[in-house]
């Protein structure tokens, strides 16, 4: 009981942050313009992928050609889902990565502006370049990315086995995209506490479920058409509000 309750905790979590930046208009416009570039980049690759999906699961199932009419169709567009699938699950993560690259100093922004709305200012660490700062982030999002790219090609394989690479494997698909997307999400505030990828693990793995709860939340937005472009600064700032909870900075100010 207390896992779900703290799944559904984090799914509030993503609601909160909708509720606290929406509140400030300049934000909002600032938040969504990377996310619109970003976003028009890879809903072109994504529906490339989906154009080609047919071809591409001719070339994964030559073994099928000598197979019954029925048969062949039926393996090919069982491809064709895991394709679209693993590439949904790469498509999220990279989309969040390359978004809060872009549209660091904002989103920071917006992130700060959560902290401080909560707690009067939002801690900080001795000062570095942003160039430096901006190298660390690159650095820890492909780290997080080149994990997303073998579990990908290992769902893309489970995607083959009838009924349950349909349900089984989308439902493996959303926990893992939203523990990865949680990962990256709460970069900010542990950045502004002086804290890499290795201390987020850590931090997150205490509260598992509510990281998950958050996660999958943002995922499946991220998966509605247009939802990764209004969701993204409200993912950023429910990011804050995790951040915070598993490092306790919360219930020390409720102290």
């Amino acid at each position: 009981m207390s896992a779900v309750r703290d799944f559904f905790r984090g799914i509030g979590m993503l609601l909160r942050g909708l509720s606290l930046y929406g509140r400030n208009p300049r934000l909002v416009a600032l938040g969504i313009l990377p996310a619109l570039i970003t976003g028009a980049v890879f809903v072109g690759a994504y529906v490339t992928l989906a154009v080609f999906a047919d071809n591409l699961a001719g070339w994964v199932t030559p073994f099928a050609e000598d197979w019954t009419s029925a048969a062949r169709s039926t393996v090919r567009a069982l491809a064709e889902i895991a394709f679209l699938g693993a590439g949904a699950l790469i498509a999220v993560l990279a989309f969040a990565a390359t978004t809060l690259i872009i549209g660091d100093p904002f989103y920071e922004k917006i992130s700060e502006l959560v902290e401080a709305r909560l707690d009067g200012r939002p801690p900080t660490v001795d000062e570095v370049p942003w160039w430096r700062s901006l190298r660390r982030s690159i650095a820890d999002s492909l780290r997080l990315l080149l994990v997303s790219v073998p579990v990908g090609i290992v769902l893309f394989a489970c995607g083959f086995i009838p009924v349950v690479g349909q349900t089984v494997v989308p439902v493996i698909g959303a926990l893992v995209g939203g523990w990865l997307l949680a990962l990256e999400l709460v970069g900010a505030p542990f950045y502004r506490r002086g804290m890499r990828l290795r201390q987020r693990r850590a931090a997150l793995r205490t509260r598992r479920w509510l990281a998950l709860g958050f996660g999958v939340a943002v995922f499946v937005c991220f998966l509605i058409p247009l939802g990764a472009l209004l969701a993204m600064p409200a993912a950023v700032a429910g990011g804050t509000l995790l951040a915070r909870e598993v490092l306790g900075a919360d219930r020390a100010v409720a102290r």
